[in-house]
């Protein structure tokens, strides 16, 4: 019989990836075993899956940085997204890497993320009785929430990129492991470029001496950091020392400069006052939910279900629903 074209592209990665390359035939597989289909290899249905998903679709009105920002220029939580997944391409076909599994992972490292950005991850995490951490959200949106509560069912591969994006322990696979890079070195430098649209900072106000080692642009410093981690990784996905010191020292910099600045989170106390009052009503009144969320509620309790669903709330559906529940309407005769 005649190979099928996911069979004739499995071969070919076997042929053109390097021996350290996660190939889609020696997948691990996924927790509900399913027949491959005949175009598509596993990761690439993965990626298909995370792209059609009702978890990505609601990442375009979640906060990246600046908080329900009116100008359609600056990130939201998918430009953040697809920019990793960029960069983390890019990374992977230097180094002859899986290209889908990178891109899945990356597509779906944050699908579990808050409305409000971090300051809405702080609330939850300070809320619901088993901590939150948005990373452990995205593995549960993937497998617990998504289509009606069956999940996406995607590999187990993906899964653990996604798991480990952020801290912890590194991901098993190196296309896993370039997502962790590949996500420090997209926000680093879009969030400088927000800030100046912002006029928090100017190019001109960070430190000379990191703009001189690291680049004068931001597309010159993502260059300079792709470049480092594609000379420097070979058994681990690594920046070399100088570059990642130079990166934390940037870092620093925004830490104080942006992220701690009283103009960009000057919103925050209004966005996590919100968030509490939504968690604590639904608490209360948990058959005010959607049906999703109260079958979830039955099943893995009420305070667990309020974390699912407020977490998955973009920017604006929050809002809504605050005003609903809590701000008068006016009588219209």
């Amino acid at each position: 019989m005649a190979k099928s074209i996911r069979e004739c592209y499995e071969e070919k990665e076997k042929i053109l990836l390097s021996d350290k390359a996660c190939l889609s035939a020696d997948s691990k597989g996924r927790l509900v075993p399913e027949e491959p289909d005949e175009i598509r290899t596993c990761f690439q249905r993965d990626r298909d899956r995370i792209i059609h998903c009702q978890a990505f679709r609601r990442l375009k009105h979640k906060t990246q940085v600046f908080l329900a920002p009116t100008g359609d220029h600056y990130r939201t939580r998918l430009t953040h997204t697809l920019e990793v997944a960029q960069i983390a391409r890019t990374i992977a076909r230097a180094l002859s890497l899986n290209e889908d599994l990178t891109e899945a992972i990356a597509l779906g490292h944050d699908l579990g993320h808050t409305p409000f950005g971090h300051a809405g991850e702080r609330a939850l995490d300070a809320l619901c009785p088993e901590g939150f951490r948005h990373y452990t959200q995205s593995v549960r949106v993937v497998e617990r929430l998504e289509k009606d509560g069956k999940g996406l069912n995607l590999c187990d591969e993906v899964k653990n990129g996604i798991l480990c994006h952020t801290r912890g322990e590194e991901a098993y696979t190196l296309e896993g492991q370039i997502i962790r890079i590949a996500d420090k070195i997209a926000y680093i430098n879009h969030d400088i470029d927000d800030a100046a649209r912002a006029g928090v900072l100017f190019e001109e106000d960070i430190p000379l001496e990191l703009r001189l080692k690291l680049g004068m642009s931001k597309s010159a410093r993502i260059n300079t950091m792709v470049r480092d981690v594609i000379q420097n990784s070979d058994d681990k996905i690594r920046m070399s020392t100088e570059c990642y010191q130079l990166f934390c020292e940037l870092h620093d910099f925004m830490f104080f400069a942006v992220y701690k600045n009283p103009v960009c989170k000057s919103e925050e106390v209004k966005a996590v006052a919100m968030i509490e009052k939504l968690y604590r009503y639904y608490t209360e009144n948990p058959d005010k939910m959607p049906e999703e969320y109260r079958v979830i509620a039955a099943e893995d309790g009420v305070e667990r279900a309020v974390c699912d669903y407020i977490a998955g709330m973009s920017d604006n559906y929050s809002v809504r629903v605050f005003n609903r529940l809590f701000v008068p309407e006016f009588w219209i005769e």
